[in-house]
């Protein structure tokens, strides 16, 4: 008989960075989150991933890719990786907002070069911003693990919204 499996995690307020967001730059914001201050969204919270770093234009994340992510061919999901990387591409994209602005992910193309599995250990996902245009910016991406082997690389379209 297979051991049983579980995991079990719990989330902040969603609404906190938003209310936050109101009285700081976007890079204040973020740094504050790299910080503690304040609570990851609850999708990091649900796929186990953090935001580990924050600076103008460039954001990091941080995960374990493990068993949980799995899909029934016995590799992480794909979806994994392309979460990581829109949400790097998105947060470079806050760093470089000065007051609060709406905005949304119009485009994403992605290219995976390897398979992430449980043994793959921490990968690192770097989002930074390629053209911060006022209406329309883009953004790329790159998962590497910690020897620099790259699983996937992508890049985004994002409007800000008036």
């Amino acid at each position: 008989m297979a051991p049983e499996r579980t995991r079990t995690y719990s989330w902040d307020d969603p609404l906190a960075l938003r209310d936050a967001l109101a009285e700081r730059s976007g890079l204040e914001l973020m740094q504050l989150m790299v910080s503690g201050e304040l609570p990851p969204p609850p999708i990091a919270q649900t796929l186990g991933f953090a935001l580990v770093e924050a600076e103008r234009g460039r954001a990091v994340f941080e995960c374990v890719p493990a068993e949980y992510h799995y899909n029934p061919i016995g590799i992480v999901h794909a979806g994994l990786a392309m979460t990581l990387m829109d949400s790097a591409m998105g947060l470079a994209y806050v760093t470089t907002l000065d007051e609060p602005q709406g905005w949304t992910t119009l485009e994403v193309k992605a290219n995976f070069t390897r398979a992430l599995i449980a043994e793959t250990g921490l990968v690192r996902c770097t989002g930074t911003i390629v053209h911060p245009g006022r209406r329309v910016a883009t953004t790329e991406a790159r998962l590497e693990d910690t020897a620099g082997r790259l699983y996937a690389h992508a890049t985004s379209t994002i409007l800000a919204l008036a």
